[in-house]
């Protein structure tokens, strides 16, 4: 099966969240079943040419590409996506992709967008290959469906293919003004109040998505329930509703040979599920290098994360005084709204024999938080799906998360189970959103931290679960499948 893998980021070349890791991961993995996978992403000025091997495509050369009454030209860069032999196309647009961010909110990202749909289309036509699937990500991608269906429906090259939307947060939509549609070469014909691409008055790259793709998808069983709901569906909740028949959930996967203790190149200290003192030994590096004393009665809590609302932090702030009195040490690694990096710099400053902390992007130092802490709290207010509880089950570190999307599918309450009978418990959830709620199952986290014989019980169970690409892969092929039964305007 041929597949062509459109995303705004990708990891190693360009990363601003989760969305990279899975476009840099998961074409592997489709490969490592049969399938001839390309990869398509904007060249950012960020990307380092000679560091991956990029070379400029001359059959391609110039493509013109008239956006907003002005003729933009594309060019094709092409790289081998490492650890694989999947091809990455580079849509390079200077005017729209050499500046200092991945993304801008400035007044012509509509057109950064649109010049990357349409050029993923244009070089699929000069590269004269016909994917059977075209695999779309998020807004920044969402006009692809909608030209293949009409703008480029001439074209027989793609008179077979399918396309798939994944959503991976409902929240970013892609909404623009009426005159997007100009500056698209979208028909005026096909905007009018409750149209397929017309929302409340605006456009939308995510509805048009939506609308036009054969399937949609998104990161967790439990995000594709949710986003049915107007809690969380941020206003698409009644768009999904007329797509709902056709609408699944398929958990992210991780790339273990990134993320696992037994080999992780950046952890001073190997360890496994049969012999967790490396675990011990790098708590000890972590604290002693953030200039925090070793205990290890007192458990570690890290995290690391975009530091947003969305990541539960208002209620971090709300329990902060609570949560300090705790016997525990924090270790914290992000960086995001000024709100919220002040907060953790006050908490710093007030308890520095318990609070360390990192404001920025580290990569080195977030296998280290993985590793070196006992716990890794998330206290989302929604988590579409979330990879850090996950690579931490892996590390023998103990989720506390709130539960809901993909943190729900994937970590498993200790005392829930404990209820059941069961002694299959992987970490510690709450639901409702609220200070008191993280507050007590923190508390209770720390209680079961206590108990060593609990704790390893914990910590083997979240070791054994297994969430590589490979199932994830499998589940995306059958969603293929299915799409190219489902190829038709909804």
């Amino acid at each position: 099966m041929k597949i062509a893998f459109i995303c705004s980021e990708a990891v190693p070349f360009a990363k601003t969240g989760g969305l990279a890791d899975v476009a840099g991961s998961l074409p592997k993995a489709l490969e490592k079943y049969g399938c001839e996978v390309k990869l398509f992403i904007p060249k950012y000025y960020s990307i380092d040419e000679s560091r991956f091997g990029l070379h400029y495509n001359w059959e391609i050369g110039e493509i013109p590409i008239k956006i907003n009454n002005h003729t933009r030209f594309a060019h094709v860069y092409q790289a081998i996506l490492p650890g694989s032999t999947v091809e990455v196309n580079f849509i390079d647009c200077p005017h729209y992709f050499h500046r200092d961010q991945i993304y801008t909110d400035g007044f012509d990202e509509d057109e950064r967008f649109i010049l990357f749909c349409r050029g993923v289309i244009e070089t699929l036509q000069r590269l004269k290959w016909a994917p059977d699937v075209i695999h779309c990500n998020d807004w920044q991608t969402g006009l692809i469906p909608l030209y293949l269906k009409e703008n480029y429906a001439w074209d027989n090259l793609f008179k077979s293919t399918s396309t798939i939307f994944t959503i991976h947060n409902i929240g970013y939509q892609g909404r623009f003004s009426k005159n997007t549609i100009n500056n698209a070469a979208i028909s005026p014909r096909l905007f009018y109040p409750e149209s397929p691409i017309e929302y409340h008055g605006d456009f939308s790259f995510m509805k048009t998505a939506i609308m036009y793709s054969d399937i949609i998808n998104t990161v967790s069983n439990t995000y594709a329930k949710e986003i049915l709901t107007p809690e969380f569906g941020c206003g698409m909740e009644t768009v999904l509703q007329l797509r709902k028949k056709d609408l699944y959930g398929i958990i992210n996967g991780v790339d273990y040979s990134e993320w696992d203790p037994v080999n992780d190149k950046f952890l001073p200290h190997h360890y496994s599920l049969d012999d967790l003192s490396g675990k011990t030994k790098n708590k000890q590096f972590l604290l002693t290098n953030f200039g925090l004393k070793f205990d290890d009665a007192v458990p570690a809590i890290g995290i690391v994360s975009r530091m947003v609302s969305q990541k539960g932090f208002d209620l971090f702030e709300e329990a902060s005084e609570e949560l300090m009195k705790l016997n525990a040490q924090w270790i914290i690694l992000g960086s995001g709204e000024d709100r919220y990096e002040e907060m953790f710099r006050n908490l710093q400053q007030s308890y520095p024999d318990k609070v360390a902390l990192y404001i920025g992007f580290n990569n080195e130092l977030s296998h280290l938080v993985e590793a070196g802490t006992d716990m890794f709290l998330m206290p989302s207010l929604y988590e579409p799906c979330g990879l850090n509880q996950i690579y931490s089950l892996k590390y023998g570190t103990v989720p506390v998360v709130r539960k809901i999307g993909g943190l729900a599918d994937t970590v498993h309450d200790w005392f829930e189970c404990k209820q059941n009978s069961s002694e299959t418990g992987t970490g510690f959830t709450f639901f409702n959103y609220n200070s008191g709620a993280l507050l007590e199952t923190v508390k209770k986290a720390i209680a079961a931290y206590a108990d060593r014989t609990t704790w390893k019980t914990i910590q083997s169970n979240g070791m054994k679960e297994n969430f590589s690409w490979k199932a994830s892969a499998a589940k995306y092929l059958e969603l293929y499948n299915d799409a190219s039964k489902k190829k038709t305007i909804k």
